[in-house]
């Protein structure tokens, strides 16, 4: 069953090539396909494109294919198209022709736009949980290592003292500032692009603002040509957001594949966390977080896939787009594992608490001892000389005494401060409305 169909026979190899993996990833989309379904007539009723009986039997025939999607029962039969060609079918089935009345007034283009936003909105939501999970566990890791001293580095040469607070801590606030981004993508993704039908609206007199209600949009894309246009600039901007996150998270693998080895020796992952050699029985490979580092690059690359293949095409619909699907609806639960799996592995991670006692770390108080000179009224150049001399002739004795106490050191993590600027974050999202529109459509 195609929705397009005219009663031509089409080519097998075609239809193939066509359709590619669609059957498949609409499958995550079916249950969105519905809630825009269930909006859309809505709003048919209102209009007197339906009566409130057909109304009736509609909403319950799509909350019963709903409840069936959850409980995993939902497939695209042989034969069908996509999942809007499914749902219609089911609906068809057992009402008969009131069933094929739910597409009037809209288009495959917009109903696609619209599942596809959805799904986005209810992934990124999703991510933000993951996130704040794995943000909870870095300022808990930071809060209780605070104390425990480890090297700095420039240029990966010993630099001056850091810890394992502000290690921790550094990547919580990471993580804050990927929201802000994460934000700004669904507020871009949470607009209505429901009727503007192929890319220049209805000839019907469409409640636009109501079906924005029903689905707990924003607000919607006004202008019906800039609605099919943000096909394409809708996923872009999310991967790029996508991507924030994986970059903080493939920078925190390194170094977590870094400390880990023998030549560092700052942390050690429990011997379930991590895989042999086939040769050599001492190895304990970090083989989860190099995983990570891969896989959270593969989601930094998808923005400039998006890109590729949308940024020369012109206003208007293209099958193109369609490529776009099979790399980003599965980007979300790719990225998700990794920060599931790397909030289990830190909660369990090793910390070496004796790292600076190493003879081959005392030139990382050097800046201290400048500093302390400089404290005592020398030019900060006469400090740096003395210090630097006895370097170099061996007669430099560290005092590995440290005393950061200014905003964000050592001493001063404002770890309090961060856990703020994240909850801001969170609540910048507003999802409350979302949730409370989503179920209201399922009553």
């Amino acid at each position: 069953m195609k929705l397009w169909d005219k009663g031509i026979d089409f080519n097998k190899k075609i239809e193939d090539f066509t359709v590619g993996k669609d059957q498949v990833l609409d499958l995550l989309l079916a249950p969105y396909d519905v809630l825009g379904s269930i909006a859309h007539i809505t709003m048919l009723e209102k209009i007197g494109l339906l009566t409130k009986d057909e109304l009736s039997l509609l909403c319950k025939g799509l909350s019963d294919i709903y409840h069936s999607i959850n409980k995993g029962e939902f497939i695209i039969e042989e034969g069908i198209e996509d999942v809007h060609s499914q749902v219609e079918f089911l609906l068809t089935r057992k009402l008969g022709d009131v069933g094929k009345k739910i597409h009037s007034a809209r288009s495959r283009n917009d109903q696609v736009l619209l599942d596809i936003k959805l799904f986005t909105r209810a992934k990124i939501i999703a991510t933000v949980d993951s996130v704040s999970n794995l943000f909870q566990t870095l300022i808990e890791l930071s809060e209780k290592n605070k104390e425990i001293l480890m090297p700095g580095y420039t240029h990966l040469q010993v630099a001056m003292p850091s810890s394992f607070g502000l290690w921790f801590g550094a990547y919580a606030e990471s993580l804050a500032d990927d929201l802000q981004i994460l934000n700004a993508a669904y507020k871009i993704v949470n607009q209505n692009p429901l009727g503007s039908g192929a890319g220049y609206g209805s000839s019907f007199p469409i409640d636009r603002q109501l079906t924005t209600n029903l689905l707990g949009f924003d607000n919607m894309n006004y202008n019906v040509v800039y609605a099919q246009m943000g096909r394409g600039k809708s996923e872009r901007i999310v991967a790029q957001a996508l991507g924030s996150v994986a970059a903080t998270l493939s920078k925190l693998a390194f170094d977590v594949c870094l400390f880990n080895s023998q030549n560092f020796g700052f942390i050690k992952l429990p011997d379930q966390f991590t895989s042999g050699s086939s040769i050599m029985p001492h190895k304990k490979n970090p083989d989860v977080f190099e995983l990570i580092r891969a896989k959270c690059n593969k989601v930094q690359a998808l923005a400039n896939e998006i890109t590729l293949i949308s940024n020369n095409l012109p206003s208007g619909y293209f099958r193109d787009l369609q490529i776009m699907k099979e790399s980003y609806l599965e980007s979300f639960d790719y990225l998700i594992s990794c920060i599931e799996i790397a909030d289990l592995a830190l909660s369990n991670i090793i910390i070496n608490k004796g790292i600076l006692d190493d003879e081959k770390y005392q030139y990382i108080y050097s800046v201290e001892d400048v500093n302390k000179e400089v404290l005592k009224g020398k030019p900060f150049r006469e400090a740096y000389r003395i210090i630097g001399e006895q370097i170099q002739n061996g007669t430099y004795k560290p005092s590995k005494e440290i005393a950061h106490t200014h905003a964000g050191s050592i001493g001063n993590l404002c770890n309090n401060e961060i856990q703020g600027k994240f909850k801001k974050a969170i609540q910048s999202f507003n999802i409350g409305p979302v949730r409370e529109a989503e179920k209201k459509l399922l009553i």
